[in-house]
């Protein structure tokens, strides 16, 4: 599967959104890319994550995803490694093990995204992991927005790399324009 093929079924499934929003960085855009409309479809929400854990050499003992965007993804990557599937969620403004999930001194990881713009929250992710003892191996995602300029200091992969511009609200010539952002994200 190609780069142009998952942007293909973002724009098939209308995932790939045209406007003014505000992302869950902070950050305005005129482009988001709603994934939970692509892994609506079971069929396709498997095939995409078998294409992301292919990226993925080695054994992990689990993968993580923050909620909620990347759990329908992080569950199908860990299906085709056969391994767990945990999510962290925020809870009084951090990200945290919640619902009887635990990691292990020692056990490894990836941490899997739905979209990747500024790495914040796999980077939040990463940080709990490393706070119970475990190892992040690697990174994924279905789409990276950076254009590939995100740093996360481990092995990272995106099914498609797209370059989309942020802009700082207090510069956003959307807004300046006398535009609302929308958030439609999770956060």
């Amino acid at each position: 599967m190609t780069s142009d093929d998952v942007v293909e079924l973002f724009e098939k499934h209308q995932a790939l959104l045209t406007g003014h929003f505000l992302l869950s960085s902070g950050l305005h855009s005129s482009k988001y890319l709603q994934s939970a409309l692509v892994l609506a479809n079971p069929n396709v929400a498997t095939m995409l994550g078998v294409e992301l854990a292919g990226l993925f050499v080695g054994q992990v003992d689990f993968v993580i995803s923050p909620a909620l965007g990347g759990v329908i993804i992080g569950h199908e990557v860990a299906r085709a490694l056969k391994v767990r599937a945990l999510f962290s969620e925020r809870h009084d403004g951090s990200m945290a093990l919640r619902r009887g999930f635990s990691i292990e001194p020692g056990q490894s990881c990836v941490v899997i995204e739905d979209v990747i713009t500024t790495g914040g929250s796999t980077r939040e992710v990463m940080k709990l992991v490393e706070s119970f003892g475990g190892v992040v191996t690697g990174v994924g995602s279905l789409i990276d927005r950076s254009g590939g300029s995100v740093d996360l200091g481990v092995p990272r992969h995106a099914l498609a790399v797209l370059e989309v511009p942020t802009f700082d609200p207090a510069v956003c010539p959307l807004c300046l324009q006398g535009s609302k952002a929308v958030k439609p994200g999770s956060r």
